[in-house]
């Protein structure tokens, strides 16, 4: 999937499938009402969070957000303002009933990797999960990331990178990211890239489980599990990544 309309279906059909979340849920170990579609895991997120370090007033923007799961948390744990971007938009429609749900106040748009749509220097933070490898062109949208933060603003991205950027067994997408040398090269500072075997050993049993599950006419579940024999068949090529990096301060 690439287009927003791949992903206005598959968001619709992840309705229909509490299965799926349930999976996640357990799997991940995740707080039994965030609603994921990632693979960051509740020990990630808290990595994740004391990274972001957001405070109560502060705005977070949670980029490529699906459902806006993982934003919706932090605000709880931390009081800070939530803005989410999603290019699907039937995952924003999701998000705002979830946040209106959870009585939880922010705010959700329709969105780009590379055009967020947002003011400079208008956020304190940009979160984007297991969502870099759609971005194209890769520094476009990190620079757009850096417009929107202020001075001082904290990015954090996971995704996964190549071992080896020619196996082509991986998505030409996921061989030209390498955020290492993109981060600095689009104007970032601070920047450390860290390998997370741990969690890429919690995803593979999450895909593994996922493909022991009867997935019956639930479309939502027939889709992961096709994901899970992709993933799977080329795991040993990825390397999952936690990447940290703050906007330069002027002046």
């Amino acid at each position: 999937m690439t287009s927003a309309e791949d992903f206005d279906h598959w968001y619709a059909d992840r309705v229909e499938s509490p299965v799926a979340d349930e999976l996640v849920r357990r799997m991940l170990a995740l707080p039994p009402d965030l609603q994921s579609t990632s693979l960051l895991s509740g020990p990630g997120l808290d990595e994740v969070v004391a990274i972001l370090d957001p405070r109560p007033g502060q705005v977070l923007l949670d980029l490529a957000c699906g459902r806006g799961g993982h934003g919706l948390e932090i605000v709880r744990r931390t009081g800070c303002r939530l803005v989410g971007v999603d290019f699907s938009a039937v995952a924003i429609d999701q998000a705002r009933q979830r946040a209106a749900e959870l009585a939880i106040p922010a705010e959700f748009g329709v969105g780009e990797l590379t055009d967020i749509g947002l003011g400079t220097a208008s956020v304190d933070a940009v979160l984007v999960v297991d969502a870099f490898q759609f971005a194209e062109p890769k520094l476009d949208a990190l620079r757009e990331c850096l417009r929107v933060l202020r001075p001082g603003g904290r990015l954090v991205i996971t995704t996964w990178e190549a071992i080896d950027a020619t196996d082509e067994r991986l998505p030409a997408r996921m061989r030209r990211t390498n955020l290492a040398e993109q981060l600095p090269a689009a104007g970032f500072v601070g920047v450390e890239v860290t390998e997370k075997p741990d969690w890429r050993a919690i995803e593979d049993r999450f895909w593994q489980e996922s493909l022991a599950v009867d997935a019956g006419d639930d479309l939502a579940l027939q889709s992961m599990q096709d994901e899970a024999r992709r993933v799977l068949a080329a795991s040993d090529g990825r390397r999952r990544v936690l990447a940290r990096a703050a906007a330069p301060v002027t002046g």
